[in-house]
């Protein structure tokens, strides 16, 4: 029998490779209003969650790193919401109404930054995502938002499997529930060692590429 392969030793990655982009997701605006009737089920703090993403969005833009907001609509007559409507969440981001609005002032969104309206839960599904981050020869998604185990994670896993470098910033993640948004942390650095980053670590990380 021939010897058992020995695998190769796994290659050590930086937080950032190559160029990154800061990829801002479904932060709207009825994230910051009263909450006591969501269509979407979320954990404890997550509208505290998602403000602390502003300080990534700050540093990114001090950094020169490009910043894309990731707006999650659907038309008043539901007929692009799919199965979605089969599981836990309700009708919800109607495209019509204020609170779909990206979170303008919590996020510091400005008129010329980079928008990606999606119907689906990926980033990536259906949309020009994927033509931006090649425009701007992005290498590593840094990754912000919510849900945790739905938008960021199927983002994060169609990153993964476009061969994008990955990160998830979790200080500025939330999830449907703390059970799901643990379980999302640990299948995505499954995927890619390394990947969850803690928000002073992403902002050094920031720092050092800009100088």
């Amino acid at each position: 029998m021939t010897p058992a392969t020995k695998p190769a030793p796994r290659t050590k990655r930086q937080l950032i490779e190559g160029k990154p982009a800061l990829i801002v997701i479904d932060i709207q605006a009825e994230t910051f209003h009263d909450r006591t009737d969501e269509a979407i089920p979320t954990m404890a703090g997550y509208p505290e969650r998602m403000l602390k993403a502003r300080a990534a969005i700050d540093k990114a833009r001090q950094c020169d790193i490009p910043v894309i907001f990731i707006q999650e609509v659907h038309r008043p007559d539901l007929v692009d919401f799919g199965r979605e409507l089969d599981g836990d969440e309700e009708v919800h981001c109607i495209e019509t109404h204020p609170g779909t609005d990206i979170a303008v002032e919590e996020m510091g969104f400005l008129p010329n930054d980079y928008l990606i309206k999606k119907r689906r839960y990926s980033a990536f599904f259906g949309t020009d995502f994927e033509i931006l981050l090649r425009g701007l020869k992005v290498d590593t998604l840094l990754l912000c938002g919510g849900l945790t185990d739905v938008c960021v994670h199927y983002t994060f896993v169609d990153g993964h499997q476009s061969d994008y470098f990955c990160r998830v910033i979790e200080d500025c993640v939330a999830g449907s529930g703390e059970a799901a948004h643990e379980a999302a942390l640990k299948a995505m650095e499954y995927l890619q060692t390394g990947a969850r980053c803690s928000l002073p670590r992403a902002l050094k990380a920031m720092a050092d590429y800009a100088s």
